[in-house]
């Protein structure tokens, strides 16, 4: 209700404005670039082969071609650092699959497909923004048609988004986003397709209190109308009467076997804690709910291995999508945490299962909560 709620007053909003950037976007995934890896240099401490710091800084690429020693020397990151960078990181990695845009005089609101908005002001001076509980801070500004928000990470650590619609029909709007690492860094550009006007979305929207169509079903909340189809409103009720779930690790690279990463280790050891915890499990499988794996490795010329790596708990289900006429199969996140390791190669294997281990336990945890 809440989403259903917010994109009325998207779309009326965006009705009344001329601005070429309002409307709502669909992601153009044939047209859009989806590179495997993307983010900010990588930057470490090396580590002896027990894991432990050794002394001196270092700074790394995950994989890019660049020289690994650069002139700028390695600064331990925050906590605070470290979640601004993930959250920023996971939405460039993950972008929205539409987009609601109302832009006026004074402020740019940026709405997503899960109802999550996000208010710019295009002023040049930096504003807080609060999003997943962190403080994060961005710059706006208007370049013609153009808006040019900047995301501040860290010092001299930024990314930044370029919104660029252009004519035509049915219209485009193209979203350039770049990670700058002391003015540069890698680059993505995504583009998303004008859906339906939010003016014509607006103006053939039935009036709330009109009668329907000879014929015609009666909409839900007039008189002798069918009562909404309930749901379960209840904290961690997605995972209740959960008892099978599949796992699956991605292929890894050679960077990773070098780095002492093994798939079916990986694998094997999620399955049996899974198992551990009551559920029926199936390996190498990502049939209906399903825990999946992603792990990127990369060696330091020091010798120190790096891995990003991400557990998301999938399922399946049918949804009737706001710009869809009938229901089709959507995979659904349920829940998703990822976080970095970085060690000596014979320690490194124990460091990435530790970690994943940790999220396995805390999907499990919320799953004999809600099943208690």
């Amino acid at each position: 209700m809440r989403l259903v709620s917010l994109l009325a007053a998207v779309l009326t909003l965006a009705a009344q404005s001329t601005s070429p950037l309002a409307g709502i976007w669909s992601l153009n995934r044939a047209a859009s670039q989806f590179p495997r890896e993307i983010g900010f240099n990588v930057v470490t401490i090396p580590a002896d082969d027990s894991g432990q710091p050794s002394g001196g800084g270092g700074r790394g690429r995950r994989n890019r071609g660049r020289a690994a020693d650069t002139p700028f020397s390695a600064r331990p990151e925050s906590y605070e650092d470290a979640q601004r960078r993930r959250i920023l990181t996971d939405e460039v990695r993950t972008p929205p699959a539409r987009l609601m845009i109302v832009d006026s005089a004074g402020a740019v609101t940026i709405t997503n497909e899960l109802g999550q908005s996000r208010i710019l002001h295009a002023t040049g001076l930096q504003e807080s923004l609060d999003v997943e509980g962190v403080a994060l801070t961005a710059t706006t500004t208007r370049d013609g048609t153009k808006l040019v928000v900047v995301y501040h990470v860290e010092p001299d650590r930024d990314v930044r988004y370029i919104y660029t619609p252009s004519g035509g029909t049915p219209g485009r709007l193209t979203v350039e986003t770049q990670f700058l690492d002391h003015g540069a860094g890698d680059k993505v550009t995504r583009v998303y397709d004008a859906g339906e006007s939010a003016a014509d979305t607006v103006a053939s929207a039935p009036p709330a209190a009109s009668a329907p169509p000879s014929g015609a079903a009666t909409p839900p909340g007039l008189p002798g109308a069918p009562a909404r189809e309930s749901f379960d409103e209840r904290p961690g009720a997605e995972f209740k009467g959960l008892k099978d779930i599949g796992v699956l690790v991605e292929d890894l690279g050679p960077e990773a076997a070098a780095c002492g990463l093994r798939r079916d280790a990986i694998e094997s050891d999620l399955a049996q804690r899974l198992s551990a915890g009551g559920l029926n499990v199936k390996k190498n499988s990502d049939e209906d709910t399903y825990v999946y794996v992603n792990i990127i490795t990369t060696s330091m010329p020091t010798g120190v291995c790096v891995s990003r790596y991400d557990a998301f708990l999938y399922t399946h289900t049918t949804a009737k999508l706001a710009y869809g006429a009938r229901p089709v199969l959507v995979q659904v996140s349920l829940m998703h945490r990822g976080g970095l390791a970085t060690s000596g190669p014979a320690a490194h294997a124990a460091a990435v299962t530790r970690g994943l281990d940790g999220y396995v336990d805390l999907f499990l945890s919320q799953i004999r909560d809600a099943n208690k």
